[in-house]
């Protein structure tokens, strides 16, 4: 079995996979980084979503082989206290539910403002468009992403 050098939130870890093993279950299960959640596993739902050098991007269905040097950023890594913009935005206008898919939705915001600080309410769906609410907090979403755009 293959060793992966992986950065993951600003360390370095060495993980043995085999070569196809999604980035998810490397994460889950060899760093038990289980803030990152299993939805789908057909990138269709954004659980899964984590930041690779700084753009989301789903897990799920990313080869651990294929990450390279890339930095991996999950929902841990985010911000150490939990007080990025997006999340406490997040807390503000409280989005979460159930809290299944918020971390996936957490981190597109997270990838949107950082490449767009103002975005406009269509670049705000065109972007967390695949990120599936179950509770249908869509409205609260948006919401919270414009406030954190506000502060950013």
């Amino acid at each position: 079995m293959p060793t992966f050098t992986l950065s993951v939130n600003g360390r370095s870890h060495q993980v043995d996979a085999a070569a196809d093993t999604p980035l998810l279950w490397v994460l889950r299960e060899h760093l038990d980084l289980v803030g990152t959640k299993y939805g789908c596993g057909i990138a269709q739902c954004g659980a899964c979503t984590i930041h690779l050098d700084g753009v989301a991007v789903r897990s799920c269905t990313l080869p651990v082989s294929k990450v390279g040097d890339r930095a991996v950023t999950t929902i841990e890594g985010l911000s150490e206290e939990g007080d990025h913009p997006v999340q406490q935005a997040w807390l503000e206008h409280d989005v979460p539910q159930c809290g299944y898919c918020q971390a996936g939705q957490i981190m597109s915001a997270a990838s949107l403002l950082a490449a767009n600080p103002n975005p406009s309410d269509d670049e705000i769906e065109q972007a967390m468009d695949g990120n599936i609410c179950r509770c249908g907090t869509y409205v609260r979403i948006r919401k919270a992403i414009k406030t954190a755009a506000e502060r950013s």
